[in-house]
């Protein structure tokens, strides 16, 4: 058995520093990197960039919605139009880096609201996997394990990897819980490696109302802005590792 570890980086902006990525990087196989929308700016997306080459880590655009101020975790309306060529420029802005590198661009993941309401729209989410299409149809769609957007970017002809998160509670319709909701964020390092065991050997976890939600695991995401992200990225690599699963990049379960 083959699974990613991804996690989302390069979210400091000028004096600001956000996040653990020198060490959360020890542990993962996929870096999400913030394209300067809602996070990251050219100096933090080229050294997160030498960062990852350093590491052997593949790197990811992370693109959001236009959001400084709310971490990109404020919803927006936007046409069809504004998404498809948001997502375009976003990534744009980190292949510029990639390149400059010498690295691989090996994915799109969208950050945040957007990435929840690709979930819920999809005429939205079809405008953003168009956009993806537009720059390179190898590129892999990273969406919510399940959802409608996989099928819209399987019909378009992108690749597609399921993704389940490590650290946060779902509802019974596969839907993440709001992080305005108690317990929607998980923080016990053992309770995060057993739903992930359960993700990834069974094929689902336990909803907040304890019903069975099946789920596929093609790469997990491990928060890099968690307080603990270098101890639980550690020990879930350890404890898959242990269990006889394979942790690499996504370009090698997503074929």
């Amino acid at each position: 058995m083959r699974v990613d570890l991804n996690s989302d980086l390069g979210e400091s902006f000028g004096r600001y520093k956000l996040g653990l990525d020198e060490e959360v990087m020890n542990y993962i196989t996929s870096a999400n990197v913030a394209t300067g929308w809602h996070a990251g700016d050219p100096l933090v997306m080229r050294k997160t960039v030498r960062l990852a080459k350093e590491k052997g880590v593949a790197v990811g655009a992370h693109p959001g919605y236009p959001d400084l101020m709310g971490f990109g975790r404020r919803y927006m309306k936007l046409t069809p139009e504004e998404a498809r060529n948001y997502v375009l420029y976003q990534i744009g802005a980190l292949y510029a880096f990639t390149r400059a590198e010498g690295l691989e661009l090996q994915h799109v993941k969208p950050h945040g609201a957007l990435y929840n309401a690709l979930v819920k729209e999809e005429e939205l989410a079809r405008a953003v996997i168009e956009g993806i299409a537009d720059f390179d149809k190898k590129l892999i769609f990273v969406t919510l394990s399940g959802s409608k957007p996989a099928e819209i970017a399987e019909e378009i002809g992108v690749k597609v990897a399921h993704e389940v998160f490590a650290d946060r509670a779902y509802n019974p319709d596969g839907t993440l819980v709001p992080r305005s909701k108690p317990g929607a964020v998980i923080h016990d390092k053992e309770e995060i490696a057993e739903r992930v065991i359960s993700m990834v050997k069974d094929g689902g976890v336990r909803a907040t109302n304890g019903e069975w939600i099946e789920l596929k695991a093609d790469t997990i995401c491990v928060h890099g802005d968690n307080p603990k992200a270098v101890e639980i990225a550690k020990h879930i690599r350890e404890v898959l590792e242990r269990e006889g699963v394979r942790i690499v990049p996504m370009k090698e379960v997503v074929r």
